[in-house]
């Protein structure tokens, strides 16, 4: 896997707590059935991730993985077309991790935004553990070992990729130096041809004395075109733009997802932890159940009040689950007390159940076919590792631990 190619590559991960809600369906799992068409996808189900916060509760994580992975299965999400795995099946992830962490200084972890804020909103745990305090640089590995270019994220997580970014930077300055890189280079850009070559080096040197971007991204589109490059020169010359030595590891960029947040029951952010989430294999009782007790606004104190509904959660709902038509309805009726909020949340769980049924009953055959679920990933997990196992032989032979 070449540098030049990991803008075609994406990489993300969950870990697991139990079933999925549809916080993640509409903020996470929609965007990665597109990506899923678009990009090499590897999506990997981080149970290590979860340890380092529950780890004294780990006796349900095996249920919680293959309940992600059902869910993941019956969201759309495909092994035709992507890699799922399990993140302890593929062992490379805590070998490039302890690689890294004898690069990364302990201050650039702890000041990581997520470290504090994590700490606050667990003070009954003790994670005044390692595990805990190097999550970002296991997370850095994660997406490293596949060398991806594309990590699609909410804002909350945009310090990760950064964080991850600059440990590619500190290891390609330690160990991207080669005997007679500039020559090995120079010789790189004679293999392209003349006409090639100059224009290459024309934009090299409009990148470097001039910080001009756009001549940066037309010289690696240039590069990919070249299909008669050995891959040590294509890196030799991707590393040669921008005046370093070879690129080892490729910096990923985030690609902040479009998806507004997704208000749970109580007109708070969607969250397991706060008991206020429908999840995706609710009943159509349950949703119903708890579509009823949603509160709602409170001016409409009797029947006949007019209301607001952009004082309402179950209007944010509507806007998320149902079509402009019934948008229309529920706000001119709510407005002018024609309807009540019974009849509001009504028409809003027949928009959620009429999209979470096809889900569901993809679901419900996933549930009684577990072996299935078990193979796809155990062969995602075997394509992870030959991904993982090419990126780890370029690093081991970096530090000097090459393998005889």
């Amino acid at each position: 896997m070449s540098a030049i190619d990991s803008a075609r590559r994406v990489m993300s991960g969950m870990r697991p707590s139990g079933r999925l809600h549809l916080g993640h369906h509409h903020g996470v799992l929609k965007n990665w059935v597109r990506l899923q068409h678009e990009y090499d996808c590897f999506f990997c189900i981080v149970d290590w991730h979860a340890l380092t916060t529950e780890y004294a509760e780990s006796g349900d994580l095996q249920q919680h993985v293959m309940d992600m992975a059902i869910d993941w299965l019956a969201a759309g999400i495909s092994p035709s077309s992507a890699t799922l795995f399990v993140q302890s099946h593929v062992p490379e992830h805590a070998e490039l991790h302890l690689l890294l962490s004898m690069i990364c200084p302990l201050g650039w972890l702890e000041r990581v935004p997520s470290y504090k804020e994590q700490l606050a909103q667990h003070p009954g745990k003790d994670l005044s553990t390692y595990g805990f305090l190097g999550y970002p640089l296991l997370q850095a590995a994660d997406i490293l070992l596949y060398r991806a270019g594309v990590v699609p994220v909410g804002a909350d997580q945009l310090p990760h990729v950064e964080f991850a970014r600059e440990v590619v930077r500190r290891f390609n300055h330690l160990y991207g130096g080669e005997a007679d890189f500039e020559l090995k280079a120079q010789a790189a850009v004679g293999k392209l041809g003349k006409k090639v070559g100059k224009l290459y080096s024309s934009l090299r040197q409009a990148y470097q004395e001039q910080g001009d971007g756009e001549a940066l991204e037309t010289a690696r589109a240039l590069l990919k075109e070249q299909s008669t490059l050995t891959l040590g020169d294509q890196e030799r010359l991707f590393g040669y733009l921008q005046g370093a030595g070879k690129l080892i590891l490729s910096e990923p960029h985030a690609l902040l997802a479009d998806a507004d947040r997704v208000p749970g029951l109580d007109g708070q952010k969607m969250a397991k932890s706060r008991g206020n989430a429908i999840y995706l294999r609710d009943s159509d009782e349950v949703v119903e159940e708890k579509l009823r007790r949603m509160p709602t606004d409170p001016a409409r104190v009797h029947r006949d009040d007019p209301g607001e509904p952009q004082r309402c959660p179950v209007w944010s709902l509507h806007r998320l689950y149902s079509s402009d038509e019934r948008m229309h309805w529920a706000l001119e009726g709510c407005r002018s007390a024609s309807i009540g909020c019974l009849d509001c949340k009504s028409a809003l769980c027949s928009s959620i159940q009429g999209e979470l049924a096809p889900l569901q009953q993809r679901a419900i055959d996933y549930e009684g076919s577990p072996e299935l679920v078990r193979s796809i990933l155990a062969e995602g997990a075997e394509r992870a590792r030959d991904e993982a196992r090419d990126t780890l032989s370029e690093v081991r032979l970096a530090m000097g631990l090459n393998r005889r």
